[in-house]
């Protein structure tokens, strides 16, 4: 067997751990409760505890390791840089150069969102694509840009946080602002527009339940949710000129109920450049930010057998 590349996702409750072949064909993978309050070399280290394991079940060797991780981090220096109260230690900690110490490879490190998108281009929904906007629809929404085939992340590693951007209603967002799109395309959003049309709070899993049940209050909710997503795919469209889209996250399960609402409301709205915009569901599931982070270091390997 060739050597292989391990991929890891780092999540608040759960990170997966997986190795896939040199053209990112997963050959086994691990999920493992995160020690995301024991400080960062407790989480690397349960992280690459899986990556041996996985080895020696199936007698492989290392290529490189990548990991994505929720918050906002450095790729260029494999660093930590700020996480939610979901972590503690974690802030400040340098993953890549513990990664590389304790097993002796090329190890990256990057955002979980641009992780995901890298995934899809690389082995899901949108591949070989070089110009997509990714967006992940969970407790949040995340957002990444691959230009030109490039990640791009702007001057100060904020671009394609299309979660964050105003312009939809007035309600608090969980950054602190009102009115953007996170407020009603996210699950804790959709939770809160719920209860405030029923008085009754739900997981997004069940009003989605209960929207194909007929509840009109559950459908608008969807609707809502659909129609902003659809605002910020053509917002990407009319600005950059990006009309490849691609998403993600638990929200994203519910496709049957967003996917009639993004169409219609791109329909009405097309880009003024008149090219299709395509969105596709994410293929990967819950492995595409791991093999969007192998597929990273793979690149990063790659380029050095090259220079």
């Amino acid at each position: 067997m060739s050597a292989v590349f391990a991929g890891v996702d780092v999540g608040g409750t759960n990170t997966k751990v997986l190795i896939a072949t040199p053209s990112l064909e997963v050959i086994d993978r691990v999920d493992l409760p995160t020690p995301a309050h024991a400080g960062g070399a407790a989480i690397v280290a349960a992280a690459l505890g899986a990556v041996t394991d996985l080895l020696d079940r199936h007698r492989a060797s290392l290529a490189g390791v990548g990991v994505g991780a929720a918050g906002v981090v450095d790729p260029a220096t494999g660093t930590v840089l700020v996480t939610g109260n979901s972590f503690t230690g974690w802030a400040g900690y340098g993953v890549t150069n513990a990664v590389s110490a304790a097993l002796g490879v090329p190890a990256t490190l990057d955002n979980d969102v641009n992780a995901f998108l890298l995934g899809e281009i690389a082995a899901g929904a949108v591949v070989g694509e070089r110009d997509v906007l990714g967006m992940t629809l969970g407790t949040g929404v995340g957002g990444a840009l691959v230009l030109d085939g490039s990640l791009f992340g702007g001057p100060r590693g904020a671009a394609g946080e299309i979660g964050h951007v105003p312009g939809f209603g007035d309600e608090l967002c969980t950054c602190g602002q009102h009115g953007h799109l996170e407020t009603i395309a996210a699950a804790r959003g959709m939770a809160s527009r719920y209860e405030a049309r029923t008085g009754q709070r739900l997981p997004v899993h069940a009003i989605a339940d209960a929207a194909r049940a007929g509840d009109v209050d559950a459908r608008a909710v969807f609707d809502d949710a659909g129609w902003g997503i659809a605002r910020g795919i053509l917002l990407t469209a009319g600005i950059l000129d990006v009309t490849t889209v691609v998403i993600g996250g638990g929200v994203a399960r519910s496709w049957d109920l967003l996917a009639p609402t993004i169409s219609a409301a791109i329909a009405a709205e097309p880009p003024v450049s008149g090219a299709a915009i395509r969105v596709e569901q994410s293929t990967l599931g819950s492995d595409a930010v791991a093999l969007g982070a192998a597929a990273q270091v793979r690149a990063l390997v790659r380029d050095a057998e090259l220079a």
